[in-house]
């Protein structure tokens, strides 16, 4: 076996999961020919995925097995060095998918109770405040303050006033739209500082509506920041996130059906499944998902469904990410190998948004397993592969999946 064979200890589950998938190819859809043989890191093994997994991505392949194909999309990075990777039919990584804690947040919508989370901001200083606050990390990811304003929802934060849990000490954050509100929810807020005037008068405002007449009044001041902010909802009014019901994960757990193990507000924390990926340059990331867009597939991976965020598309707000359709098998959600994003946590380009291309080698006996950018280049260079942008149901495919630290 070659170095690079034994230096695979990445492995990434990407969410590509679709009713119906528009693929954008440069030549001929050619079948598979894989011999029994199985790659576990750096050796030969025998174990496979369980049943249930293994049906899961069966349907997914022939879901987009039996997609159309329209534009012609070519990568842009340069590889540094040929890649020789001895090819195998199954690779397999340890803590592919692990359970990890999220703290939750108190918010009010319209006179009732949200809870949220937060794992990104656009600036790096309200990053640092809502980490402290939290006591877990939230990610910088300065892409997103080019987010389309058909994107963003509003999150009304509190500088003064009333003493609460809100991210500034002071009473919980409003926010103007919950996963109920299904053409206008979105995770990615707009950042609005509201100052009581006289904090005598202050009082909890529990809905927008509240907050603008407390501004008509004279009673507060609103101040639009420049910052938007990753705040997915967990639970919403008559609603809440899918919670898996197999809650054992391995290493070949099934991506699909739902991406949530607990929710607790007792104790303020959600449990997500995070799964296990590789960074442009080969580094490993976790990420866990949260919302979708089109319908087919957020329902198949059991998180929101979330239109706006289609309008992020052909935005600098999203990043690129690579998953596979054909070639070497894995744990990957379509049963080959786990995918590759163009950007991760302190990268200038990273974002929790992601814009899927598909990459289909034209030969797969000629197939080899792909860390990075570079290599996702050089073998397109080579004329071995097909790199398409992904359009299930027809339509825009974006999902926002943050970058975590599982273990912190």
């Amino acid at each position: 076996m070659t170095k690079n064979v034994q230096k695979i200890s990445l492995l990434a589950i990407i969410p590509i999961i679709a009713i119906a998938m528009t693929f954008v190819p440069l030549t001929e859809i050619h079948a598979q020919n894989l011999n029994p043989e199985k790659i576990c890191g750096d050796r030969l093994c025998d174990s496979s995925d369980s049943k249930n997994a293994e049906d899961e991505r069966k349907k997914m392949r022939e879901l987009f097995l039996s997609s159309s194909s329209t534009d012609i999309v070519k990568t842009t990075v340069v590889a540094e060095s040929e890649k020789q990777i001895e090819p195998g039919n199954l690779l397999k990584l340890s803590r592919a998918s692990v359970a990890t804690d999220i703290p939750l947040h108190l918010g009010y919508y319209d006179g009732d109770s949200v809870y949220f989370i937060i794992t990104d901001a656009s600036d790096e200083k309200h990053a640092k405040i809502i980490s402290e606050k939290q006591g877990w990390n939230v990610e910088v990811a300065p892409p997103l303050e080019n987010t389309p304003k058909e994107a963003l929802s509003t999150a009304y934060l509190f500088v003064n006033g009333v003493d609460g849990k809100g991210i500034h000490g002071y009473q919980s954050e409003v926010v103007t739209s919950t996963p109920a509100q299904t053409e206008t929810y979105s995770a990615l807020t707009s950042h609005v500082h509201v100052i009581w005037t006289d904090e005598n008068n202050a009082r909890v405002l529990d809905s927008e509506q509240a907050v603008i007449d407390a501004e008509m009044n004279g009673e507060v001041t609103l101040v639009k920041l420049p910052v938007v902010l990753n705040m997915p909802q967990i639970v919403w009014p008559d609603g809440q996130m899918t919670i898996k019901e197999d809650k054992t994960l391995t290493d070949s757990t099934p991506y699909g059906k739902a991406q949530v193990l607990d929710i607790d507000l007792d104790e303020m924390f959600v449990t997500f499944v995070a799964h296990r990926g590789w960074g442009p340059d080969g580094r490993t990331i976790y990420y866990i998902v949260t919302d979708a867009t089109p319908s087919g597939p957020a329902k198949m991976m059991g998180v929101i469904n979330a239109p706006t965020l289609a309008s992020t598309l052909a935005s600098s707000s999203a990043i690129d990410l690579f998953q596979f359709k054909n070639g070497i098998a894995g744990s990957g959600p379509l049963g080959f190998q786990p995918g590759i994003a163009a950007g991760a946590p302190g990268d200038e380009n990273y974002s929790p948004l992601w814009r899927i291309f598909m990459i289909k080698w034209i030969d797969p006996e000629n197939a080899v397993v792909l860390e990075t950018m570079a290599d996702i280049s050089y073998y397109q260079q080579q004329g071995l592969l097909e790199i398409g942008m992904a359009r299930p149901m027809n339509s825009d495919h974006i999902v926002n999946c943050p970058f975590i630290d599982p273990f912190q």
